[in-house]
């Protein structure tokens, strides 16, 4: 969905005029979202973790029996109901029948990512040939670069941001070194510009168009998990193709976050992991998309057993008959406990349209957004402290973002951070002046935030105190 059909502004100023408030700032506007919100519901298809149940709470200054205030999603989904049911039926499986799991149903062991790839595929914009379930990112990044990365001396280079997740930054400095040359040459990392905090695509495009015939691999993240922007996945392919470089994506925040259309952009590869929007647990199963372009291409990967076609794959002969599509990176057998999760999440999620979550989404941080420019802004005139202030460093723009607010403070988030544990919050910090906060479109509510800005004023002030 475009930004322009939809402005979160004018949707709050109708919510106020309906509710009959001054401003968005009113603390009653929250359960008038929430209850004309039609996906609310979905939040109970979750578990949702108590005040009670998170460490380092000061129980002293919290209803125990309610609900924390858990905006982490980004690092770690919480866990559907559906995920416990279909896991206890595989351990039963196991305790009564071993080895017959293999090719039993529900879930056969043998086959039990490929009961899943439908239903990623469609998440991912993707036809189910491009897709496979395998590993964890960083092993995926090894795996599709292995393939895809092949420098020249006239074409060596790989681009990727500065500010890249520092498993990205290491796994391409070793397929760098792995191919015979130097990260000091090889690694290109864009910076935004001087005083800018996001980069901006039109400089992306430029560079590229410039250093292409050097350029062998374009590798950015659909959406940056530091600063939370949404990069234009689909003109920056098209530019580094316009090169000839190849295109990959690491999706680890954009996965189930954002609608993607893999296969339309005619991305040539991708991955991601599932544990933050996708909801499948810490470590949980990762996947990778090769566009069908080269679905029958041959070109020298890393290879297992389970690249073979399933077809053959017992006739052991160590003839290797290659799996088409993406199911030919495959190198092992897929950990059934690790595909359950993914299983629970798309039944949690089944009939509801990504479209709609990324609506949500779009009130969600708009209404986030509101809430810390009016009470923290620096120049607000409702600000709450005059020493401590701090300002979203992620897009205005909804279409350039996705669930995540990067939040910078002018001062030491240390003290504040601890003041927002202590009440039952959960969100992620960057020291020494971030915390990335993200409204979760599948679980969280206008509730959550209000409550979560309510707390970070308390936070403040307490802190202001001790400035």
């Amino acid at each position: 969905m475009s930004s322009a059909a939809f402005d979160v502004q004018a949707w709050l100023q109708e919510e106020v005029n309906h509710l009959g408030v001054p401003d968005a700032s009113d603390s009653s506007l929250a359960a008038h979202l929430l209850a004309k919100d039609p996906l609310a519901d979905l939040r109970n298809q979750f578990e949702y973790p108590k005040n009670a149940t998170l460490p380092d709470v000061d129980q002293s200054l919290v209803d125990p029996s309610a609900d924390s205030i858990y905006l982490c999603g980004n690092s770690l989904g919480l866990m559907p109901k559906a995920t416990r049911r279909i896991m206890n039926e595989q351990l039963d499986k196991w305790a009564q029948v071993g080895v017959f799991g293999h090719l039993s149903q529900p879930v056969p062991w043998a086959h039990g990512d490929e009961c899943a790839v439908d239903g990623v595929a469609k998440l991912v914009g993707a036809d189910p040939v491009e897709v496979t379930l395998m590993n964890g990112l960083t092993v995926n990044i090894h795996i599709l670069l292995t393939a895809f990365y092949t420098p020249t001396a006239q074409r060596h280079k790989i681009l990727l941001e500065s500010r890249a997740f520092p498993s990205d930054h290491y796994a391409i400095e070793s397929q760098i070194r792995l191919k015979g040359f130097d990260p000091a040459t090889s690694m290109v990392c864009m910076s935004p510009r001087e005083g800018e905090e996001t980069l901006r695509t039109e400089d992306i495009v430029k560079y590229i168009e410039e250093e292409g015939d050097s350029i062998a691999v374009v590798f950015f993240s659909g959406i940056q998990y530091f600063t939370g922007q949404l990069f234009d996945m689909e003109t920056i392919t098209r530019a580094g193709q316009a090169k000839d470089c190849f295109v990959g994506w690491d999706l680890a925040h954009a996965f189930a976050n954002v609608p993607l259309k893999l296969h339309e952009w005619n991305v040539d590869f991708a991955c991601w992991c599932s544990y933050k929007y996708g909801c499948t647990g810490a470590g949980g199963l990762a996947g990778a998309f090769v566009h069908e372009r080269f679905k029958d291409d041959k070109r020298e990967r890393m290879l297992g057993w389970w690249s073979h076609k399933m077809s053959t794959r017992f006739n052991m002969d160590n003839v290797l008959d290659l799996d088409e599509g993406a199911a030919g990176y495959r190198i092992s057998n897929p950990p059934v406990h690790l595909v359950v999760p993914v299983i629970g999440f798309l039944e949690t999620v089944k009939g509801v349209e990504m479209e709609d979550l990324r609506r949500r989404s779009y009130k969600l941080t708009g209404y986030l957004e509101y809430l810390i420019d009016h009470f923290f802004g620096a120049s607000s005139s409702a600000r709450v402290s005059n020493k401590i202030s701090c300002q979203s460093i992620t897009p205005k723009e909804i279409d350039q973002r996705g669930c995540q607010l990067s939040l910078k403070f002018n001062v030491s988030i240390d003290r504040i951070y601890k003041e927002l544990v202590k009440r039952g919050v959960a969100v992620d910090k960057r020291y020494p002046y971030i915390i990335r906060v993200a409204p979760v479109h599948l679980y969280n509510s206008f509730i959550d935030i209000r409550r979560f800005v309510d707390v970070l004023i308390e936070s403040v002030r307490i802190v202001e105190k001790e400035l």
